[in-house]
């Protein structure tokens, strides 16, 4: 009788954890709509038009939030807009979807390293080099985009402060 209580309750907790992972969809189950929206953010991102693919790739997030290849468009859109910060966070909701991603895990290298952060981005070649059993192409990128270093273009506030211009007084009689 003193097990039973329990043992009633374990099972009640398995049952109801079993329950939540049939309910997910897999990735490839991935709603129409949300492809087709995923399908027009690509064609708009490739004609440069980076503010209607936000919005349509958004609009497909929004349907089917389990898309991630909208998450990784959308960083894509993120990195051509020069928001490298907004690239990994879009990246990490791709790898929570999909750990073992090596395209996510490259483009989120990339990005991290156009912040300076060089030593997540080994991490996450690292990662990729166990998940590739041959060399793969993610793995030269990334290993190439290391090797380059941060980008000259990272501008501290202190860079883009403007100067103070001095006039000289005009001169009295």
């Amino acid at each position: 009788m003193r097990l039973t209580l329990p043992a009633l309750a374990l099972s009640l907790a398995f049952l109801s954890v079993s329950s939540v992972g049939h309910s997910q969809r897999p990735d490839a189950d991935i709603l129409p709509l949300s492809k087709t929206l995923t399908d027009q953010g690509r064609a708009l991102l490739a004609a440069q038009k980076y503010e209607e693919a936000t919005n349509v790739l958004e609009s497909a997030l929004a349907v089917d939030p389990r898309n991630r290849t909208a998450f990784m468009e959308l960083a894509k859109v993120a990195e051509k807009q020069d928001l490298p910060g907004k690239a990994i966070r879009l990246y990490r909701e791709a790898l929570l979807i999909e750990p073992n991603d090596v395209v996510a895990l490259s483009g989120q290298g990339e990005a991290l390293v156009q912040r300076g952060a060089v030593a997540k981005a080994q991490a996450n070649l690292a990662r990729i080099k166990q998940l590739c059993v041959g060399a793969c192409p993610e793995q030269e990128r990334l290993a190439a985009v290391i090797a380059r270093g941060v980008p000259v273009k990272t501008l501290s506030a202190q860079a883009v402060q403007p100067k103070p211009v001095v006039s000289e007084a005009p001169k009295q009689p």
